[in-house]
């Protein structure tokens, strides 16, 4: 069990950091929460434990776009289940669409990965059940130069950390902590 609130500080951007680099990780894919209330489950693509950052890639169709540039504030969920460790994040979220990091973020992707910024944007309607891609990429890697006009559709959303709330579950009795990362990272001990 960890005892001290410098050492949870440190197993939270240990988890993030984890949950970046590793899809087994049960915090790779959070729930994340939009203004609107909308929720959805995303893929962590990267933590910076220097500015508290998770980066999440997105489709700049999704409607979730609109929201965050009109209100910022995020919510993330994450669980572990064999840890009995529940993770919630809030922050400020934002949008990037040609910006040196997103152009990054693109170049190391797949082409399997990059096809989902062909097809139809997050939402379209459709009379038949429908991946949304062109049915010529169904199940194909397209090529490079297929891909160019996919570009144009990818963005990640950047989420900064202001608030992370660790909550642990155990029989002998749960532990909390809350951190206010947006002032400087001071962190409290709260009933559960």
């Amino acid at each position: 069990m960890i005892e001290t609130l410098d050492d949870i500080r440190a197993d939270i951007a240990s988890r993030l950091a984890d949950a970046a680099a590793n899809r087994r990780n049960p915090l790779h894919t959070p729930i994340v929460a939009t203004s609107d209330t909308d929720a959805r489950v995303m893929v962590v693509r990267a933590f910076d434990a220097g500015s508290w950052t998770l980066r999440f890639h997105t489709d700049v169709r999704s409607p979730k776009v609109v929201v965050i540039e009109s209100n910022p504030a995020v919510g993330i969920v994450g669980y572990d289940r064999g840890e009995k460790l529940q993770l919630r994040l809030r922050g400020t979220a934002s949008i990037e669409r040609s910006t040196p990091l997103v152009d990054s973020a693109w170049a190391n992707s797949d082409n399997f990965a990059r096809r989902c910024y062909l097809g139809e944007g997050p939402g379209a309607v459709s009379d038949v059940p429908t991946s949304g891609l062109p049915k010529r990429f169904e199940g194909v890697e397209p090529t490079d130069e297929e891909l160019l006009p996919a570009r144009t559709n990818f963005a990640i959303l950047l989420v900064r950390i202001e608030r992370a709330d660790w909550f642990s579950l155990a029989h002998t009795g749960h532990r909390r902590a809350v951190f206010d990362l947006a002032d400087g990272g001071g962190g409290r001990w709260v009933s559960p």
